[in-house]
């Protein structure tokens, strides 16, 4: 990409695309393109390719999904297949129509098998089942990342799809019933505080294991491999470490300075028992994280009670 290059950004507003745009910017990036939900709903095939006729960008981001936390997953399994399907196809499909020189998809590390070796390479995907409680987000994430393949195995389409580690960070959703499981749990932690409550509940039983990367990291992988990588083949981001999700929790409780008592839910379920990625082949181009899980966990917390009336709870 030049600095002059017409890039538009699906998803701008969210935790990931808002990363992105900051990193373009910070780069000196100058000609993006966005356009709201109430702008242009990507699930609308017909809207989606007059923007694209009309816009002509030269490169894409594809960061705009349905995303949210094992609890809603499991609950509308539907609404996440379709959405998710909806977008990809329309972006994917229009970008190639009109003639985008290179387009980034990115999935989620939720794709891969619920059990696996790790850390978990990228041949393991559709090695074995997947976990039930987000089966409907994951196989419509796999879809993507076929679709961008097949597109550049028929058309010569150059797509790349990254498959990023759990993300947090600035604009992230803290709505405790669809949200992830770290603004979840800074949301639970701060409001037990606030109230001066004894004890938090928690989901399932602390032990299942997680790769936790910060969304200003991916931002930064983003741009670094969208001027550098051009297989078909996805690649894995992560930041080479994972932890328990007892220790997280007793983590963010030190971070928000809750004092109280931590309780687990064991009726909830945990989900997958391990996720780590296996990161050599993104390490092997030149590109490594930098934010650490507790630096991110305290900018994240910082940036949530200086934004807290303007945030989604």
């Amino acid at each position: 990409m030049n600095k002059q290059s017409k890039i538009f950004i699906a998803g701008h507003r969210g935790l990931v695309g808002s990363a992105i745009e900051r990193k373009l910017n910070s780069q000196g990036y100058d000609n993006i393109v966005t356009r709201s939900k109430e702008e242009l709903d990507l699930r609308d095939q017909e809207k989606t390719r007059e923007f694209f006729e009309a816009e002509k960008p030269r490169y894409v981001f594809l960061a705009a999904a349905k995303v949210g936390g094992i609890g809603w997953n499991a609950e509308c399994p539907a609404d996440f297949i379709y959405d998710n399907l909806q977008i990809q196809n329309n972006v994917i499909d229009s970008a190639y129509r009109s003639g985008v020189d290179k387009l980034l998809f990115l999935g989620s590390a939720c794709i891969y098998p619920k059990i696996t070796d790790q850390p978990i390479k990228e041949d393991y995907l559709m090695s074995s089942y997947l976990e039930p409680t987000n089966e409907g987000y994951a196989l419509a994430k796999i879809s993507g990342l076929k679709m961008c393949q097949f597109y550049n195995k028929q058309y010569g389409f150059n797509a790349i799809s990254l498959m990023p580690a759990n993300l947090y960070g600035m604009n992230d959703n803290f709505n405790v019933d669809h949200c992830h499981v770290i603004p979840a749990l800074i949301h639970k932690f701060s409001d037990a505080k606030t109230n001066g409550d004894s004890a938090v509940t928690c989901f399932g039983d602390g032990t299942p294991r997680r790769e936790f990367l910060h969304v200003d990291d991916l931002a930064d992988a983003c741009v670094f491999l969208m001027n550098s990588y051009n297989s078909a083949k996805h690649i894995n981001i992560g930041s080479d470490s994972d932890i328990s999700i007892k220790e997280l929790a007793h983590m963010i409780k030190d971070v928000v300075g809750f004092e109280g008592e931590i309780v687990w839910d064991k009726d909830k379920p945990n989900g997958t028992p391990v996720r780590k990625l296996d990161i050599s082949k993104l390490e092997s181009l030149g590109w490594k994280s930098t934010i650490g899980l507790r630096q991110g966990i305290e900018e994240t917390y910082k940036w949530f009670t200086e934004s807290k009336k303007n945030i989604r709870l």
